[in-house]
This record gives structure tokens, C-alpha cells and sequence, in this order.
């Protein structure tokens, strides 16, 4: 199913320079150098890293939650700038069949519900949670670490 009133977001292209730039996280903690093992989940491209590829592990707040609902977690990032990922802003090709958790996120920044799935329509799962009129955005979470994957947002119309 194929589903055009949302689009995915990974970590801002401006939000990874200031960290290679300067070397600090989100919590004003260093930035780890991390040679890829295989299968890391990149944040930057969306798509999981190949072996021996050089990353960044650093703490992330994703956008868009606030007071005790704004989170740091780890995640990973190519540690120099890449290519991006596919700019059709849908659901990454390369993370699907992979069961995730999909938080949603009101406009005051609090969690307002979320589901659980299991990676084979995740569409489905996203329109039916973006039903709900309160619902801003969702945050979709790896289901063991509970890590920040993408934001998924409504498309404006």
C-alpha cells in the first residue's frame, strides 16, 4: 500500500554537520568513532551499515517532543557526510519486514498512543495512527533497544 500524506524524515542533514562539526551530542557528550561490525542502523541514509564502514555513535533527541517526554538515545551515523536517504520520503526499503515500535507524538510534544509492527505494511499502520486528529507525528523505535529510527510527519495539503 502505498500512502502519500505522510513523509519519513531521517536525522537532519544540519543536525549531523553541527555534530561532526563539533564533536558533542545532544547531552554535551563526545561523539564515538565506531568502524562498522555490519547491520548498525544508519539515522543519515536509513538503511543499515555495511562492515567496516566509518560511523559516528553519538546521543540524539529527535525532534519534536518536549518537557519529560524529550528523550536522548544513541544512534548511529555515517561520520562523514553521505548521500542521504531516498528522497521519496517513504518508508526506507531497506528497514522493511522489520518489526518496529511507532510512538505518536501530539503538538505539545507528549506521547499520545503508538503501536507495535511487524514491518510488513508499515503504511497501514502509520495512516491508521495518523487517523486519529491529535496525533503530530510518529517516532518509529527499534522493538529490543527502543533506539530512535525516523520521524514520520504528515505531508501538509
Amino acid at each position: 500500500m502505498t500512502n502519500t500524506s505522510f513523509r519519513v524524515h531521517a536525522v537532519a542533514a544540519a543536525t549531523l554537520d553541527e555534530i561532526r562539526r563539533t564533536g558533542r551530542d545532544a547531552a554535551d557528550q563526545a561523539v564515538e568513532s565506531v568502524v562498522a561490525g555490519g547491520g548498525e542502523p544508519l539515522r543519515c541514509c536509513l538503511r543499515d551499515a555495511e562492515e567496516g564502514e566509518e560511523l559516528a555513535l553519538f546521543g540524539y533527541a529527535p525532534p519534536g517532543t518536549a518537557g519529560p517526554y524529550r528523550e536522548i538515545g544513541p544512534v548511529f551515523a555515517h561520520a562523514a557526510a553521505c548521500s542521504g536517504p531516498d528522497g521519496a520520503g517513504g518508508h526506507p526499503a531497506a528497514w522493511r519486514g522489520r518489526p518496529q515500535v511507532l510512538r505518536a507524538y501530539d503538538r505539545e510534544g507528549r506521547i499520545c498512543g503508538g503501536r507495535l509492527h511487524d514491518g510488513a505494511d508499515p503504511e497501514t499502520v502509520i495512516a491508521e495512527l495518523f487517523a486519529d486528529a491529535s496525533v503530530w507525528q510518529l517516532h518509529s523505535r527499534n522493538v529490543v533497544y527502543g533506539c530512535f529510527m525516523f520521524a514520520v510527519r504528515r505531508v501538509a495539503g
